[in-house]
């Protein structure tokens, strides 16, 4: 097989592991395939309720290797028919374990890609969580499970709003502290695009460019 992982055997991974995922009551998942234009890049993509994430996720991470949590995507829908909020957990399972010491030096780890097969295979994971119409978007906190959560949902609630059921610690994290509560600027409602915040233009090379309309509001 070589020193790549093959597509078969990473299309089969990944057709097990979306039939896993829609098996659990509120959860289904398919294959989405990409091309680089050498080889084929297989990839799941998956919805679940609510209700169900937290079965979900706790399944993937302990019976399906799924071990990093890369980025969360929370999404404002004022207009849609199906939903008023959305939240995309981006995963994946990278296979990667802590590597050991000998005589307190540490050992790389090195795989042959050629030889992983099944749950060892590594995938991208993309789960889309769909909220009702609600001036309160909540969502269950995988903080606990993948350690990637914990500042990923820190930003999405401090950007979008949607907050996350059990998280510890929340906090702002990209807006100032002194941020007015219930302001999230990426609420498709807030009109505002520079927000007063002159020092967003401060140029530290000191070419002193600033953008035309710097001084209206938007």
């Amino acid at each position: 097989m070589g020193k790549k992982i093959s597509a078969a055997a990473q299309l089969k991974s990944a057709e097990s592991l979306a039939a896993a995922i829609s098996m659990i009551d509120g959860a289904s998942a398919e294959v989405s395939t990409r091309s680089s234009g050498t080889q084929d890049r297989h990839t799941i993509k998956g919805s679940c309720t609510p209700a169900s994430w937290r079965e979900l996720a706790e399944t993937l991470e302990s019976k399906h290797g799924i071990d990093y949590c890369s980025m969360i995507t929370g999404i404002h829908w004022p207009d849609a028919a199906d939903k008023t909020w959305e939240v995309i957990y981006h995963l994946m399972r990278t296979g990667v374990t802590d590597p050991r010491h000998e005589n307190g030096i540490v050992q790389p780890n090195i795989t042959a890609a050629g030889s992983l097969k099944g749950g060892k295979v590594p995938l991208e994971i993309e789960i889309s969580i769909a909220l009702p119409d609600t001036r309160t978007p909540s969502v269950a906190s995988v903080q606990d499970i993948w350690v990637g959560a914990d500042w990923n949902e820190k930003e999405t609630w401090d950007l979008v709003g949607i907050d996350f059921d059990g998280h510890e610690k929340m906090r702002r994290v990209l807006n100032p502290h002194e941020t007015p509560v219930g302001y999230h600027p990426l609420q498709k409602q807030h009109k505002l695009r520079y927000h007063g915040f002159e020092e967003m233009y401060d140029d530290v090379q000191g070419f002193r460019r600033k953008p035309a309309d710097a001084g209206k509001v938007k």
